[in-house]
């Protein structure tokens, strides 16, 4: 047990990354289900995203941590018996340890009772209940099934163009009376009932109250942050600033928790029982525009001094770094930032642009280059390919261009 009344910007980087399984070592050999177990004891969640721009947002995390890996192994850990993960809103849609579920089902109490989900999905709970409980007959019937096999059900396309049946399955997906049996190749969910996809040990653990189960879900995402202020522990699964705050004195009051001092912290900071901090980190990784290390924009500035948007939504002529842009970590800093495409057919990994942070080491770019060459192997892409953008391109493209 660590104890310390302040801490320094540097033990602070080192901390939070050891939370995040930085300090762990990378599987010399295959990674199995044991590794991907430890890295998600470490972050807690996968948060899901349909971009598919280098690999589904879910995968990238394991890979930072992990090093290269069947991702297959993944897919059977949320889809296949033993089941490890399931799926459900927490911070937004993600994969989770099937233990968690029970914590969650006040959540889903709430869904039921139309709150905490989108306005128009709480109407359409209220007024088509005989409509979501045939759809829920139908799930029970024929699962696992997917929206697109209803028959006569045709939605007019997009987010806002969802189905009748498609409103139905998304408020049952919320209120718990079903879940994501496993994925098709497209992505699409094939939906059942919970009762047939997660393990009978946890369908059978009696349900928290909602005080008990949100101070646990508190606790674990400061088990994940190591250090942390409350509005960091609130955004790991989303709970109300009112609930998180009573959680998080209660687990200072039990000794979960210390308050510390950090320099240029504006909000209290408060340091799990289990934090380590490791003398020196020896890692590099890119990190997922959604890695539980950098999705909180606020907290990636404070700990990094790294200010990261990103740039999907923003026009291309108002871009700054790129599209989809990662950012890599070596050490304790973030040194650089990649724009990245996985050109499938061509078989190359695309540096769109790469960007020097302010202070980055001398070798940054052989050790960004290294990195790219084993994300590549991984994604099953021949060879990384430098567009020439950003004050970091000129020297990736000479390092790439350089006898072996």
């Amino acid at each position: 047990m660590m104890r310390r009344e302040r801490l320094t910007p540097g033990e602070v980087r080192r901390i939070a990354l050891a939370a995040q399984g930085f300090a762990d070592r990378t599987p010399a050999g295959d990674v199995t289900r044991r590794h991907v177990r430890r890295a998600l004891d470490r972050t807690a969640l996968l948060q899901i995203d349909s971009v598919n721009v280098v690999a589904r947002a879910h995968l990238m995390p394991l890979f930072s941590r992990l090093g290269p890996y069947a991702t297959d192994l993944l897919d059977r850990a949320a889809a296949r018996k033993p089941r490890m993960l399931f799926e459900y809103w927490a911070h937004e849609a993600s994969l989770l340890p099937v233990e968690t579920q029970p914590l969650l089902r006040w959540r889903m109490a709430r869904a039921e009772r139309g709150e905490g989900i989108y306005k128009q999905l709480a109407r359409f709970g209220r007024e088509r209940r005989d409509f979501i409980n045939r759809v829920h007959d139908e799930v029970a019937a024929r699962g696992p099934i997917a929206a697109s096999d209803f028959e006569g059900e045709k939605g007019s396309g997009g987010w806002w163009g969802w189905s009748t049946t498609k409103h139905a399955l998304e408020w049952l997906f919320w209120s718990g009376r079903i879940t994501t049996h496993s994925r098709r190749p497209s992505f699409e969910r094939l939906y059942d009932l919970p009762e047939r996809v997660l393990p009978e040990a946890v369908v059978n653990t009696s349900t928290p109250d909602e005080v008990d189960a949100q101070r646990r879900l508190i606790a674990i995402a400061a088990r994940s942050l190591g250090v942390a202020t409350e509005a960091d522990m609130r955004d790991y699964f989303r709970l109300s600033p009112v609930a998180s705050k009573a959680r998080v004195a209660e687990l200072v009051e039990e000794g979960e928790l210390t308050q510390v001092e950090i320099r240029n912290w504006r909000q209290p900071a408060y340091l799990h029982r289990d934090a380590q901090l490791p003398r020196k980190l020896n890692r590099a990784a890119l990190l997922a525009p959604f890695d539980p290390v950098v999705w909180e924009r606020q907290r990636a500035e404070r700990i990094f001094g790294f200010r990261y948007r990103i740039e999907i939504y923003t026009p291309a002529h108002k871009r700054v770094h790129g599209y989809y842009v990662l950012p890599f970590l070596l050490g304790d800093r973030i040194v650089a930032r990649v724009d990245l495409k996985a050109d499938r057919g061509r078989k190359r990994l695309m540096v769109q642009a790469a960007h020097l942070e302010p202070g980055a080491p001398d070798h940054t770019g052989a050790a960004l280059l290294r990195e790219l060459e084993i994300m590549a192997g991984w994604l099953g892409l021949e060879r990384v390919e430098v567009a020439g953008r950003g004050n970091l391109s000129r020297a990736l493209l000479d390092l790439t261009r350089a006898p072996a």
